[in-house]
């Protein structure tokens, strides 16, 4: 191996079950429980891993700015997310970042927040921009 290879992407939250409840509807896979109260979700080869930090006496810290997922059907996801109440309540470049729209950079994408503070972009597949 020549470069490093991001494999796994970790969450913290403070209730493992809500959160694999939560993450399971959104993003529309089942994931998989594992030791040390943590669920993960195969998102293309690369793992989010949902970590129940509170288990171990602590708070959870909101992960990076934002996690970019690729995704077939941006319009299913953000109904699911709008189900779950978890569309982004800020702004990005002067658009709701809640709504599904294309993007300055010309992404068609929305953006969400989970109940502790993390952030994650839903992007129509065909659209990114890398």
């Amino acid at each position: 191996m020549t470069e490093p290879r991001l494999f796994r992407v970790m969450l913290e939250v403070a209730d493992l079950d809500r959160a694999t409840d939560l993450y399971r509807e959104l993003l529309g896979i089942d994931g998989q429980r594992h030791p040390g109260a943590r669920h993960y979700f195969d998102c293309g080869g690369v793992v989010l891993a949902v970590l129940d930090v509170s288990q171990g006496g602590l708070s959870p810290t909101p992960g990076p700015k934002s996690l970019y997922f690729a995704v077939d059907d941006v319009e299913e996801i953000h109904q699911r997310a709008a189900r779950l109440a978890v569309l982004a309540p800020y702004q990005v470049h002067g658009a709701a970042a809640g709504d599904v729209i294309e993007r300055p950079w010309g992404e068609r994408s929305f953006y969400v927040v989970d109940p502790w503070g993390n952030d994650l972009c839903f992007c129509q597949d065909g659209t990114l921009y890398t």
